[in-house]
């Protein structure tokens, strides 16, 4: 599971990087997955929600001998105690997986985002 969500924010970040920068990002990010692992905890935190209440108001439309009346209804928002789970390590892990991917992209092409001189 881990290594999925893994491999799904890499992905997500490579969308419009060249092919050299997502070579390096993924050297990178190896490494660092090592050196920093995840350190998954569960905390709470209030989640927010929205429902359809009643205003209070209706509108009415009569047809013949039946008077149809709908409520109008307005968005509110509530809030419930909910558990998520948070990586502890995410971001510093990010920093290291930034800052190797810019060194080694400038040592390597001459710039941080690894585009190939023309």
């Amino acid at each position: 599971m881990k290594k999925f969500l893994f491999l799904c924010c890499v992905f997500a970040l490579m969308g419009c990087a060249t092919p050299e920068y997502q070579a390096t990002q993924a050297e990178c990010s190896s490494k660092w997955m090592r050196e920093i692992p995840p350190k998954n905890e569960q905390e709470m935190y209030n989640k927010t929600m929205k429902r359809k209440v009643p205003t209070g108001e209706s509108t009415c439309t009569a047809v013949g001998n039946t008077v149809n009346c709908v409520q109008k209804m307005r968005d509110e928002e509530y809030t419930v105690p909910a558990i998520r789970t948070v990586d502890r390590n995410k971001e510093s892990r990010d920093a290291q997986i930034r800052a190797c991917t810019q060194s080694n992209c400038l040592s390597k092409y001459g710039n941080v985002s690894c585009e190939k001189p023309k």
